[in-house]
């Protein structure tokens, strides 16, 4: 079954009352998708892994990575830990002219042509066409009409350089507030009206057909809503059933498509569970991941911290705050507050902006360091039973061995089977 083929299944059995869905790793840590790999290669499911514009696009994104650099980067993942990239399915997120808002549209929508056509010929087959990012000389906000006619160009490019065979499938809107986490503390978000969902759909559907594209249209599987569920840096909104339920109940109004949620990090097996069932049947999930591979390498820290000699140690904890004091980019215009506020939030908060630091030398250095450390000298069974109980109860019962790496993704890979269990991803294929 082809990545297309799986997608379009998932969709299918969802809209027909199946529990069924599709989590989407959004991440580039390593870590990260090795445990999403070693998950789905246990359960023998599909996976589904993202990138959005600002992390990679023909100008390198903060990843340095080019659309086709990140398809070599995961194939090389997937066969470091053996796992059959045939289920893999690649997707990129939010694209449309974002990173380069700052240009005229004109220019912003030349870049962002470019960007979809990049995507699709490195062989992503999930992409999410985002055109709702006002540029330089734009009116803010956009009308519905503007955001639908610069997706539908998008997608004409992504279908000009798409092979015959595999087509892409698309999913339409966005979520409010932006990608990535709220940057202010949270009251409530008001989910997505039917009228909303509607006129996105209607209009979308109008705009393609003016530029000929129908057959691209009818791909369309997924829309972006809010459903209601989000985090900032110390709280998260969780799914409320009820108050989704006026959307729930029209999405058969629409042929073929499922809804798609965005920021569904830190929600409870419940919520999640719940979200599918509801025909959200698309899960995004990025920071959580990160959030937890953080804490794990803290953990470890702590271990180290208790076990090492102090000339040996790694010091991560303290070469992580130091470089994101050095190179505030990523973080300065999220926290806020005194002094304390902010190194609290640099190394706890939800949102987790530490996570666009992994890949600095410096800690990359320190990291290596510390597993190391704790790979020539392992931990005793007291430690890791004080700072990672969970991984403890596993190494007691033999289900994994003393090994820092593996704690690492053990931990991560505890979110990700929480996702599994609500998308029922053990009987897709």
């Amino acid at each position: 079954m082809s990545s297309t083929e799986i997608l379009k299944n998932i969709v299918e059995l969802n809209r027909s009352g199946e529990q069924i869905g599709i989590y989407s790793v959004c991440s580039a840590n390593r870590f990260v998708l090795e445990a999403a790999m070693l998950e789905a290669k246990e359960n023998n499911s599909p996976l589904l892994i993202e990138a959005t514009c600002n992390q990679v696009n023909q100008d390198g994104g903060y990843t340095n990575m080019t659309p086709a650099d990140f398809q070599a980067y995961i194939a090389e993942v997937a066969k470091s830990v053996d796992y059959d990239t045939n289920q893999l399915i690649l997707g990129g997120d939010h694209l449309g002219p974002n990173p380069w808002k700052h240009l005229s549209s004109a220019d912003a929508m030349e870049k962002a042509m470019v960007l979809v056509e990049a995507y699709v010929k490195a062989g992503f087959t999930k992409i999410h066409l985002d055109a709702s990012m006002s540029c330089a000389d734009d009116e803010v906000p956009l009308s519905s009409e503007t955001i639908a006619k610069r997706a539908a160009i998008m997608c004409q490019a992504a279908e000009r350089v798409s092979l015959a065979q595999q087509k892409p499938y698309y999913v339409i809107g966005t979520e409010v507030p932006v990608p990535g986490g709220a940057q202010e503390d949270l009251e409530e978000l008001q989910v997505t009206s039917t009228i909303d969902l509607a006129d996105t759909i209607h209009t979308h559907r109008v705009l393609f057909s003016n530029l000929g594209i129908d057959d691209a249209f009818d791909r369309v599987i997924g829309v972006v809503v809010q459903p209601g569920v989000e985090f900032d840096h110390s709280s998260v909104i969780e799914y409320d059933p009820v108050k989704a339920k006026e959307l729930k109940s029209v999405i058969h109004q629409f042929s073929g498509m499922v809804f798609e949620a965005h920021s569904t990090d830190y929600q409870s097996q419940s919520c999640l569970s719940h979200l599918v069932r509801d025909h959200f049947a698309i899960l995004k999930v990025g920071p959580g991941l990160t959030f937890a591979f953080r804490e794990a390498v803290f953990a470890l820290s702590y271990i180290e911290d208790e076990w090492i000699e102090p000339e040996k140690r790694s010091n991560i904890r303290d070469v992580l705050e130091q470089t994101m004091v050095n190179n505030p980019k990523y973080w300065e215009g999220y926290y806020h507050g005194n002094e304390q506020d902010k190194m609290f939030a640099r190394k706890f908060s939800f949102s987790d902006r530490s996570r666009y630091y992994w890949n600095h030398t410096d800690i990359e250095a320190s990291l290596k360091v510390l597993i190391q450390n704790l790979t020539t000298s392992p931990a005793p069974y007291p430690l890791i039973s004080q700072y990672m109980s969970a991984q403890y109860v596993a190494l007691r019962k033999g289900e994994i061995i003393n090994d820092p790496a593996v704690f690492l993704r053990e931990r991560i890979r505890s979110e990700i089977k929480m996702y599994a269990q609500a998308c029922n991803q053990f009987s897709v294929i």
